[in-house]
Formats: structure tokens, C-alpha cells, sequence
């Protein structure tokens, strides 16, 4: 039997991959979830976070802890309500767990955390030197990034070796953004968001859940990482590249900002904002080594 992953939020489009990854390299996966269910070849321990409920067994022999738990940012219109959940589903949890690993004594060899591009604000602009030593930008977003990371150093502070991925958008076939930019291109209908302008950190599924098990293998990782691809893109070039590599024409307007504002509210800060990443670290600290750096080869592998 391999060493024991333990994974919040395993069900989700980045740890569905994530699991598929770590299977083949022969380790034990368990999954904390609201529900028992039948997923093959992994154990399934239930909790309730609101009753600070962890099923028994579930942390025992946890060799890594892997924590990509937390509500959808883009499912629904930000209320005051959903704000509280958004920030209360990545950080509770995590603090649960924190508290459950004191009381049982239990001390993991390694924890990594999901983090996000939004850090260092929504929207940073044409500002192109954001790696990890920027500091925090000061809107809802970035605040729910730094209650998330502020979250995980509760791990941290039992001794546990913690690194924190902050996260741009994820170049997958199988959910995330892409799909859903993909869709209205597939009919010839793909155009540019607001000015088309905005820097968009980017990377593939696969090379980010190499990062994972990087940052869970390799002892120098450590701390908080820009985990994105090496070359950022505008809006309108990825557009531009999700229709070349669909075989479709580009001449739709770009759908304006003020639309989108009506639509979605302040959630349409998120979409229209502009984060231009440098994985700095990755480059100068690791051995890391991506297997799509590109963006064309990356959306090929995905939606070609």
C-alpha cells in the first residue's frame, strides 16, 4: 500500500485529475466529502465542518494533505451572502482539520493548498511584475485569497512543510473556464471579453497537478507559489487561440464591459480584471518542468 493522501475537495474538476495522477504513481487517496460515495479505489471518510464533525480514521496515517476545498467563485452572483460562503468553504475547513491534527497528535509530512491568481487583486492591470514577494491587493477577491492562505499557515503552525498555489486560469477540456469560452466559438460566435486587453495567467491541468505532487515530493518547496504557465496572455489572444485551434473564425465584436457588469454584478470584476503573473520561484527554485508551456499546444491537448 502506497502512502496516504488525504484530499479536501477531491470531486472537483482539479481534483478529479489530480487523483487520476497520483493513483498511477501508486499512492493510497482518501477523500474528505459531505456524502459517502462510491468513487473506485478511493475511501471516502464523511465530515460536516459547520459541526465540526470529522469521520474516525480519516486523518490517521495521513502522510500528505492536499486542500482544494471551496465554493465555485463563479457560480452565482456575489450577495453579502455568498461572499460569507465563498471565503467561510476555504478557510473553515482547513481550520477544522488544523484542529482535529492537534488533537490527535497526527502530523503530516507535507500539506499543499490551493490559492489564487487573485492575490494580488482582480484586477493589477498592466503591472507585470507580480511574483510572490507582491504584496496583497485590497478587494473582495484578494481578500478571500489571503483568509484562504492565512487559513493553511494553521497547518503551518503544527510544524507541517506547507505550500500554497496560487492559481491562474486552468486550461482544461473538462470544466473551468475554457469549455465555456470555447462553446460560443464553436458556433463562430467567439469574441474578446470588455477591451480584450486584460493579461490572463494561465495553466494546464496537468502541469498544475504536477505541481502538487512536486510540492508534496520534493522538500524544498515551500511557502507560496505562482503556479501558472511562463507566458501570459491578453483576452483577446486567447480568444483568438481558442478559434484558431477550433477551426473557427473570430469577427464577433467583443462583448462589452458594461454587459457583463449588468449580468453578473461584481463577479464581472473577476472576468474583466487583468493578472499578469511571473512563476518566479517555479523558474529559479525548482526543478520543475512543464509539459505545456505553450498556449496552442496546451488548448490542443484540451478542446483540438
Amino acid at each position: 500500500m502506497g502512502k496516504k493522501i488525504l484530499i479536501t475537495g477531491g470531486t472537483g474538476l482539479i481534483g478529479k485529475r489530480l487523483t487520476e495522477m497520483l493513483l498511477q504513481k501508486g499512492y493510497e487517496i482518501a477523500y474528505l466529502s459531505r456524502k459517502k460515495s462510491g468513487i473506485p479505489s478511493i475511501q471516502v471518510f464523511e465530515w460536516d465542518v459547520s459541526k465540526g464533525y470529522i469521520e474516525s480514521g480519516a486523518l490517521t496515517d495521513t502522510h500528505f494533505l492536499i486542500h482544494l476545498a471551496g465554493a465555485n467563485i463563479s457560480d452565482h452572483r456575489w450577495t453579502e451572502e455568498r461572499k460569507k460562503v465563498l471565503i467561510s468553504s476555504r478557510t473553515d475547513s482547513i481550520r477544522l482539520i488544523a484542529k482535529k491534527l492537534t488533537e490527535q497528535n497526527i502530523r503530516p509530512v507535507a500539506f499543499v493548498s490551493a490559492s489564487g491568481a487573485a492575490y494580488y487583486g482582480m484586477d493589477t492591470g498592466d503591472y507585470t511584475t507580480n511574483t510572490e514577494i507582491a504584496p496583497a491587493g485590497n478587494d473582495f477577491l484578494s481578500h478571500v485569497t489571503v483568509e484562504w492562505e492565512k487559513a493553511a499557515d494553521a497547518i503551518a503552525d503544527l510544524g507541517v512543510r506547507t505550500s500554497k498555489l496560487r492559481t491562474g486560469i486552468v486550461i482544461s477540456g473538462e470544466g473551468g473556464a475554457i469549455p465555456k469560452m470555447a462553446l460560443p466559438a464553436r458556433f463562430g460566435l467567439g469574441a474578446p471579453l470588455g477591451s480584450g486587453k486584460q493579461w490572463v495567467s494561465w495553466i494546464h491541468i496537468d502541469d498544475l497537478c504536477q505541481m502538487y505532487i512536486d510540492a508534496l515530493e520534493n522538500e524544498s518547496w515551500q511557502g507560496p507559489y505562482n503556479a501558472v504557465a511562463p507566458t501570459p496572455v491578453t483576452n483577446e489572444e486567447l480568444t483568438r487561440q481558442i478559434c484558431k485551434v477550433l477551426n473557427r473564425p473570430q469577427w464577433f465584436p467583443n462583448v462589452p464591459a458594461f454587459a457583463l457588469k449588468l449580468a453578473l454584478g461584481e463577479l464581472a470584476g473577476a472576468i474583466l480584471g487583468s493578472n499578469y503573473l511571473i512563476n518566479e520561484r517555479i523558474k529559479k527554485e525548482t526543478n520543475f518542468k512543464y509539459k505545456f508551456p505553450d498556449l496552442t499546444e496546451a488548448l490542443n491537448n484540451c478542446i483540438g
